[in-house]
């Protein structure tokens, strides 16, 4: 019998949010590899819509949220469980080894001190039961040290790869978000920690340029953001579109002057990436991951000061206009670094070490 190899990927069918990319990429690119030698499982809420696309490649297990709870967690053995998020509650009944991913433990922010806080028990459980960790970032490693106590077990640092895999025509594309002038682009969830309010409040030093932003800011943080605009009298030059589709995402970032990303913690951020595909210059916070994901290819913010940031922002343009050629490459070749197939690959590579 070939090892059995579960991935606890419940999370794909989210492809909005950066966990649900990562969900599906791995798999896209696990899909590419010969692996007929070992049984991949993938859990899933629509086995249906995972098979149409992958075929009889992988096998699949239908997840059901009751397996959250230990009474009802995945009785049936498997060589090898890959928990591909530290934040999942779906987790084995017994496995002969685990792998655990790591995307990040920003959690520790809002429920330090406190070592019983149920995430803070959830993740030293995982970080106990490993036979390997796997980080999606030097940061995201340093980070999980700096905090926890890990096990002496072996540890790998595997970047994700882009996202844009394919280049989409989108020549058609209709949207009702005004783009008859130069504009700026941003785009993730609608959390605290992305910081828009920092690009928001710089608009007002920047008249001859729009802002857009795109992501579900059907939140608290998003009416924050909206009451900004408002506030800042820039409801005519700061827009946001919501969530879009993949063609929508790829038209702002292939039209927009810049790509903006003042996040101040990211595991990783998948977004800078995707922009550096279309060879537009990136502005980065210069927290957490980002100066290791953007490399000497972004241009970083410091601080958040409203003034300083337009400062950066109008030096950085100026840079990239005036060395376009040699600027456009060097981002562009700094995106091609980040590669799903040769992700999935090294993730395959670590199962076969576990298993061997």
């Amino acid at each position: 019998m070939p090892p059995k190899i579960f991935l606890e990927t419940h999370n794909i069918s989210n492809r909005a949010a950066g966990l649900g990319t990562f969900n599906y990429e791995l798999v896209k690119g696990l899909s590419a590899l010969d692996f007929k030698d070992y049984e991949l499982i993938l859990n899933t809420p629509e086995p249906d819509i995972l098979k149409e696309e992958f075929k009889a490649k992988f096998k699949y297990h239908k997840y059901n949220s009751l397996s959250r709870h230990p009474l009802f967690r995945v009785r049936k053995k498997h060589d090898l469980w890959h928990s591909v998020n530290q934040n999942t509650k779906v987790e084995p009944f017994s496995c002969n080894k685990y792998l655990l991913t790591i995307h990040d433990v920003h959690f520790i922010e809002e429920v330090s001190p406190d070592p019983n806080h149920r995430l803070n028990r959830l993740f030293r459980a995982k970080l106990e039961k490993s036979t390997a960790i796997t980080y999606i970032s030097e940061f995201a490693k340093s980070e999980t040290h700096k905090n926890f106590n890990v096990p002496d077990v072996p540890e790998y640092v595997i970047h994700n790869g882009n996202p844009i895999s394919t280049v989409l025509d989108t020549s058609k594309y209709i949207t009702n978000i005004p783009v008859d002038r130069p504009f700026f682009y941003a785009i993730g969830d609608f959390l605290e920690r992305k910081n828009y309010q920092s690009i928001v409040n710089m608009m007002r030093h920047v008249k001859d340029f729009n802002l857009i932003i795109s992501g579900n800011n059907d939140k608290k943080y998003g009416d924050k953001i909206k009451q900004l605009i408002a506030d800042n009298g820039l409801t005519k030059r700061v827009f946001l579109t919501g969530k879009v589709s993949e063609e929508g995402k790829q038209f702002f970032m292939k039209n927009c002057t810049a790509f903006l990303f003042p996040s101040i913690r990211e595991g990783f951020g998948l977004p800078p990436i995707e922009a550096m595909s279309f060879g537009k210059p990136t502005f980065l916070s210069n927290k957490t991951s980002l100066p290791e994901i953007g490399g000497e290819a972004s241009i970083y913010w410091d601080n958040f000061d409203p003034e300083y940031m337009t400062n950066v922002l109008i030096e950085g343009l100026h840079d990239y206009e005036t060395n376009k050629t040699e600027r456009e490459a060097i981002i562009k070749k700094r995106a091609a670094n980040f590669d799903w197939k040769r992700t999935a690959a090294d993730y395959f590579d670590v199962y076969t070490k576990i298993l061997s």
